[in-house]
């Protein structure tokens, strides 16, 4: 999985990348229609979820309309009482390309920042300081 852009340490920055298009982008310009009350929990938890992550306020009406349907077919394939391997990866790969996961949102270099209040300080990074402080006085 690519590392954060605040984690990746390059001398050969990507000056010419992907050209960046501008949307208009904010929390309720796509209308999300409530989860099918048939749906399996888990496949109606997912599609609440996705609706209240900060990266569906880039969605078109046609991701949300993908988003319906995985959450129909994993919906399917957990009341089913046959596991279908297939069909797992079919819904993860199109999970994946609705941006769903950390590791598929920075594939394609889309970063979900949190307020300054709840970064957290890398472990390492802390016990450096530590050392840094012993060694000081």
């Amino acid at each position: 999985m690519p590392k954060r852009s605040s984690e990746r340490r390059r001398r050969n920055k990507d000056n010419d990348g992907p050209t960046l298009i501008r949307a208009a982008s904010a929390p309720g310009l796509v209308s999300w229609p409530d989860p099918d009350p048939d749906w399996h929990p888990v496949a109606a938890d997912w599609y609440a979820s996705l609706a209240a992550s900060d990266q569906s306020r880039f969605y078109e009406p046609s991701d949300v309309a993908v988003a319906r349907y995985v959450a129909e077919a994993t919906s399917r394939t957990l009341h089913s009482s046959r596991f279908s391997a297939q069909l797992f990866a079919a819904v993860s790969s199109a999970m994946t390309d609705l941006l769903t996961t950390e590791g598929g949102r920075r594939r394609v270099r889309v970063e979900l920042e949190r307020s300054a209040t709840e970064e957290a300080v890398s472990a390492g990074v802390t016990v450096l300081e530590m050392y840094r402080n012993a060694l000081s006085g």
